[in-house]
């Protein structure tokens, strides 16, 4: 198989769990001092001391992916172990506080919480942030701009976040709602051209509002420093398989859209408005409700629009030879989203340390043996 630029960078963010009480504990000094050495640059803090966030290298294709996905999980789970605690993949904790977390030391982190106060402090989310590279940046902002319409029916298979503070929400996806009242969040307007957006980070910068790019937290965003599109809608994803399929299909979006530019065919561009109103039913409901079909201006079961979207990308699943994965996107449209999986666990017993239980064993599902 030909080389491809759509290589794949894979960021996820993991709860550091206390295994008796099952609550978040804030305890990353201790998993970075002993991780510095093995995993070096591709484990970081984050905000909350009980967040970790792992980040492959670049990926020249699926297999390697989820080789690296793998590997740094397992290496993660190791050093957890090591001062007796677990990690869990998962976008909201169910019950555990955000006002008993501990705020990461440093400088950047203090920075965050005093411009945005309490907002920062009850930001206890998980993502999963999908890189996929195009070399050309101008091709990417196009790109960029068709790829918005599909995040809500993406962001509705990766749904993992149905409860907030020992409260079951009543949506699937909590995590976003969470996460929006910061500023410079959702879908992104769409841009004439890469310097529309260079500019608008520019004047961003200028006037004070930030001190870098990177502090524009969208959906989706070209990457102020790599060559990649970068898609952050996701809830993290307890298992490695929910974790790869979905970054696989992200790859397969990316690439279809990419190709049909080149053939000077464009994706419609939807208006933000409108694309909010799907993202706001892939949060409620997943998949299991409907999503507005704008062109026909009828709503349509996300299933099936889901697997309209797998045939689409059909050619590009073939190149990249991520069949596999599309197979896996397929078992979660029959069994259902991490948020089901928890929904289920919890009616079940009506206990919430059973749903975290649930949620650490899939996060541990086909982990390499310790050592």
């Amino acid at each position: 198989m030909k080389e491809h630029v759509f290589t794949l960078g894979i960021e996820e963010e993991f709860a550091i769990i206390d295994p008796v009480t099952r609550e978040l504990r804030s305890h990353i000094q201790e998993i970075l001092e002993g991780g510095k050495i093995t995993l070096k640059e591709q484990i970081k803090p984050e905000m909350h001391q009980s967040v970790v966030e792992l980040g492959t290298e670049i990926c020249r294709s699926i297999v390697d992916a989820r080789a690296h996905v793998i590997d740094l999980r397992s290496r993660l789970a190791e050093l957890a172990a090591r001062s007796g605690l677990k990690i869990a993949s998962v976008g909201t904790h169910p019950f555990s506080h955000w006002r008993d977390q501990l705020i990461t030391e440093g400088e950047r982190y203090q920075e965050i919480v005093k411009d945005m106060q309490s907002l920062a402090r009850a930001n206890l989310i998980f993502g999963l942030h999908v890189h996929v590279g195009i070399p050309n940046r101008d091709m990417a902002i196009h790109v960029m701009n068709q790829a918005r319409y599909f995040l809500p029916h993406i962001y509705a298979l990766s749904v993992n976040s149905p409860f907030w503070v020992g409260q079951n929400t009543g949506l699937k996806g909590y995590r976003l709602k969470v996460f929006e009242r910061f500023p410079r969040t959702g879908i992104p307007d769409s841009f004439e051209s890469l310097s529309e957006y260079e500019d608008y980070c520019k004047l961003l910068v200028k006037t004070g509002c930030i001190d870098n790019a990177k502090k524009i937290w969208w959906d989706i965003r070209l990457h102020p420093f790599f060559d990649t599109l970068e898609v952050r809608v996701c809830d993290a994803q307890s298992r490695v398989d929910d974790t790869l399929a979905i970054a696989a299909l992200i790859q397969a979006v990316i690439a279809k859209l990419h190709k049909l530019l080149r053939q000077n065919i464009t994706f419609r561009i939807y208006r933000r408005r409108l694309l909010d109103e799907n993202r706001w039913r892939a949060a409620r409901y997943g998949i299991d409700g409907k999503l507005i079909d704008f062109g026909k201006e009828t709503e349509v079961e996300e299933r099936s629009l889901l697997n309209e979207l797998l045939e689409y990308v059909a050619s590009e699943v073939n190149e990249f030879g991520t069949q596999r994965e599309m197979t896996h996107i397929e078992r979660i449209m029959r069994e259902g989203t991490g948020a089901d999986r928890q929904l289920a666990a919890y009616e079940r017993t009506h206990d919430m340390k059973v749903v975290v239980d649930r949620i650490v064993g899939e996060t541990y599902e086909g982990l390499n043996a310790p050592g």
